[in-house]
């Protein structure tokens, strides 16, 4: 449907408040980390719980989900997709969650948002779009900007380990990016984020039960953090933004996506302490101009790489939401990171 010149505030208050959810995640991470939570259990835990009230939503007789799709939902064609995704995000939230787990949660996200240029350099070499100026400035603008963030600490500092597992989790979700775009495209958003979620959080409690390194005995400071990670920064971003996408379109929400970085840097200044030395703070800023340059209406208009939102209008996804998300007919966004990977 048309969306206005002026935004309905309702749709951007929700795309703010989901990129809002999405930037406290690493926050709550932390925080469940301190609390003695192992990153099996947080994961395992996270996405059990998300795709429990997804499916709930999804199911629920109000939706009219069963009502509109029958006998197809069950069917294998209908849910291999989607949970072998799961699989994808799982591995990309892995590394996601190491690298959280090994340094700071600002550098972290600020490397993690490489991967819309990731994108689309991925997407012209496999011949769905092409690089036009304005992907090749932002591609520039990124890439320098990573360099910043990177050289500008001390480096002698910074576990390498961690940063490694930041750089791979963005490539891993660029890739993501690239495949849901193809697996999902025709598929309810909503559906398929419950299945990647659910593929997910199948991964996570096999190994965690294999290993056996799950464990509930968290403490409550733990457990607060590890809930408000499952229901805050999943459950409730996803279906904030999918809302939000419906009423202002998903130009403006992809715009206002780009907030999430934000959020998470500023949080991990005035939460955790965390600091960044001044040049730092410039290669974040052209970090965050290469996504607005990428989400604006020239970088998106003939992307094939949907976001987390939708599928059909192409888009740069946040980071953390899962395909679903990405994969939607024309107007909106994520359900699931969620792009999770994260």
């Amino acid at each position: 449907m048309p969306h206005p010149a002026r935004p309905d505030p309702r749709g951007v208050a929700l795309c703010l408040a989901s990129a809002v959810g999405f930037g406290a995640m690493a926050i709550f991470a932390k925080a469940a980390y301190a609390g003695g939570a192992s990153i099996p259990t947080l994961l395992a835990v996270r996405f059990t719980l998300a795709a429990a009230v997804l499916w709930a939503l999804l199911l629920r007789p109000r939706s009219g989900f069963l009502r509109r799709t029958g006998r197809a939902a069950g069917r294998p064609s209908s849910l291999v997709p989607g949970l072998a995704l799961g699989v994808l995000y799982a591995v990309e939230a892995s590394a996601w969650f190491v690298a959280l787990s090994r340094i700071d949660a600002a550098l972290a996200e600020l490397l993690l948002y490489a991967y819309p240029a990731l994108v689309v350099v991925g997407a012209a070499l496999l011949g769905r779009e092409r690089l036009t100026r304005g992907r090749v400035q932002a591609l520039g603008l990124s890439t320098v900007g990573i360099v910043l963030v990177l050289l500008a600490g001390d480096l002698s500092t910074v576990d390498l380990l961690g940063v490694v597992a930041a750089v791979a989790s963005a490539c891993l979700y660029a890739g993501y990016v690239l495949v849901s775009d193809r697996v999902v495209a025709d598929r309810d958003p909503l559906m398929v984020s419950a299945q990647v979620v659910t593929g997910a959080a199948l991964c996570f409690v096999g190994y965690g039960v294999a290993t056996r390194s799950i464990d509930m005995a968290l403490s409550a400071e733990a457990w607060v953090a590890t809930l408000s990670l499952a229901i805050l920064s999943t459950v409730v971003p996803i279906l904030a933004f999918l809302k939000g996408m419906q009423l202002v379109g998903v130009g403006t929400a992809t715009l206002l996506s780009t907030a999430e970085p934000v959020v998470t840097v500023g949080l991990a200044l005035v939460v955790l302490g965390e600091r960044l030395a001044p040049v730092q703070f410039v290669g974040g800023a052209l970090v965050l101009a290469a996504l607005a340059l990428l989400a604006g209406p020239r970088g998106a208009r003939h992307t094939a790489v949907p976001p987390r939102d939708e599928l059909g209008s192409p888009r740069v996804p946040a980071a953390h939401e899962p395909a679903a998300v990405a994969a939607r007919p024309a107007p909106a966004r994520e359900v699931g990171e969620p792009a999770p990977v994260g």
